[in-house]
């Protein structure tokens, strides 16, 4: 499995200074430099590297948890936006401790963009519950039940400023996505990457933000491969809506495609 690139860009393969700046970052939030051990319940507590770098484990200190191939992706997604003069902002729908926006804000700095925000939405205290008389895929989900995903506004506003990051180009949308997406004041999106694992949360996000979402933009879903209700989410919105601008794998987990029109 490969990390998907976007059009005719590629990871920077010269070492100057933006990029071992974003690559420092890269393994700093991804826990890669400290080699932090895992929390979550499937894993034995220990550290170990090919999990991290596929994203398959829950870090216990470090800010991301999506692996090195999918932050190489979202790199790469943000690299395309900018070179290609997409306009819009980013967003992220379930945030966890911020790593992945801290990643985007980060690679927005290193080239001087002043004109994009980054947008973290998320409840700050853990997933819902399922509602499975709507949202019948969602039936039995116990991502409510895990404590290490309910992170905090005060802890994820205090990871952006550990990076010297937290600025007016940052801006958190809190509570539930049915609460908060439709009334957010974006106007427009160049990237939108979704992260609720549930039918309901990927659902929500979709209906609230896709058409917002920019010509050429890209739309990345972390949980695609891993979790059926929110790949079903995006099968059954994608239908609706007649899309079948082509999806690429990432890493057997999340997946992306890139808005044509």
């Amino acid at each position: 499995m490969t990390t998907a690139t976007y059009g005719s860009v590629q990871a920077h393969p010269q070492r100057d200074n933006r990029s071992r700046y974003i690559d420092l970052m890269q393994r700093c939030l991804l826990g890669l430099l400290y080699e932090d051990p895992a929390q979550d319940p499937w894993s034995d507590g220990a550290f170990n590297r090919e999990q991290r770098l596929y994203g398959r484990d829950w870090p216990l200190r470090a800010h991301s948890m999506i692996g090195k191939l999918r932050m190489d992706n979202l790199g790469s997604a943000v690299e395309h936006v900018l070179s290609h003069a997409i306009p819009g902002d980013f967003i992220e729908t379930g945030v966890w401790r911020g790593g992945a926006c801290i990643f985007m804000r980060a690679i927005l700095a290193a080239h001087g963009v002043r004109d994009r925000v980054v947008w973290c939405a998320d409840s700050f205290a853990g997933l819902p519950k399922p509602n499975a008389a709507l949202y019948p895929a969602d039936a039995g989900d116990e991502h409510h039940t895990h404590t290490q995903l309910a992170i905090s506004l005060e802890e994820v506003r205090s990871n952006f400023e550990r990076y010297g990051l937290l600025d007016e180009q940052v801006r958190f949308l809190k509570g539930w996505f049915k609460d908060t997406l439709c009334a957010a004041p974006i106007e427009r999106l160049a990237l939108l990457r979704l992260d609720g694992d549930m039918y309901e949360s990927t659902m929500d996000a979709l209906n609230a933000l896709y058409a917002k979402v920019s010509v050429g933009g890209i739309v990345i879903v972390d949980d695609y491969g891993a979790v059926a209700s929110c790949k079903q989410a995006v099968a059954d919105f994608r239908a609706e809506h007649h899309i079948d601008d082509p999806i690429t794998d990432i890493d057997g987990i999340g997946a992306w495609w890139m808005k044509r029109a």
